[in-house]
């Protein structure tokens, strides 16, 4: 499977009328099966699909740890559009009703995929350590800088990016996707999976900022979203309620802070 396709294009004008080739971002399905049964099945951007599962599972509640997994890996090493998980007989016995409740037949995408209204999911996932300071330059720089860790945009300007970082904005790691929910997944799973997900404090998102992105990141305990677009009215309650920074790049080198700006070590903040 390709990530990135050539195609052959038309450009018109009034001065022209062009042939040129395009780079054009791939998308395939992913299929997670969970215990032998097809769980959910989304469209997504071939590659990290075992990293893409190993979040999803994460930010769903279908496991709380790497040592949830009994095993993670593809059904077939030629196949890259299925994954197989199998949980360990202490996991299944704690969450039969999650995947009986919200397997294949009631759920058909992945990518929007958030399990109920949020006063449910509020009781699974309490309100996030609020002590954490950041850097107000380093958050705008990397919102600034996310092209530059966005081959796949670069390409074809139609992916989108989740970087994950520590406090200190150390990058622990980069994913990109046709789809942002995908991204960070994908993004999440791999800081997952190294076991790095107690250094994680800030993601850096090149979306919007949605109440279902705010759930994932509020799921993996992760603090702090910084965005370069901003966030919906809903995304903005549900971090409040969690203890969550959500911000967006302003212009002029600075943020709109929407909730938990405490955590900004410069008083400089834009509103």
């Amino acid at each position: 499977m390709d990530t990135v396709y050539d195609y052959k294009v038309k450009f018109l004008c009034k001065e022209a009328n062009i042939s040129a080739y395009h780079a054009l971002i791939g998308e395939e399905p992913l299929s997670i099966y969970i215990q032998g049964m097809p769980y959910c099945i989304g469209m997504r951007t071939p590659g990290e699909e075992v990293e893409h599962a190993a979040g999803f599972c994460l930010v769903e509640g279908i496991v709380d740890t790497v040592d949830d997994f009994s095993s993670l890996d593809y059904c077939d090493e030629k196949d890259k559009n299925v994954v197989n998980i199998t949980l360990k007989q202490s996991k299944q016995n704690k969450i039969p009703q999650l995947i009986d409740r919200y397997g294949f037949t009631g759920r058909k995408n992945f990518a929007y995929s958030s399990r109920g209204p949020m006063d449910t999911f509020r009781q699974i996932i309490p309100p996030l350590d609020t002590a954490l300071a950041i850097d107000l330059k380093k958050a705008v720089c990397s919102l600034e800088n996310l092209s530059k860790h966005q081959p796949l945009r670069n390409k074809t300007r139609a992916s989108h990016a989740a970087a994950i970082y520590t406090s200190t904005f150390q990058l622990l790691s980069i994913a990109e996707d046709v789809g942002r929910h995908n991204a960070m997944d994908k993004a999440i799973g791999k800081v997952f999976l190294d076991r790095k997900l107690e250094k994680a404090s800030i993601i850096v998102l090149s979306s919007r900022i949605s109440y279902e992105l705010v759930e994932k990141a509020a799921r993996a305990r992760i603090p702090v979203i910084l965005a370069i677009s901003r966030p919906t009215a809903l995304a903005v309650k549900v971090g409040s309620q969690y203890k969550m920074t959500l911000a967006c790049l302003a212009k002029g080198s600075g943020l709109y802070v929407f909730c938990g700006e405490q955590r900004f070590q410069d008083s400089c903040l834009f509103y």
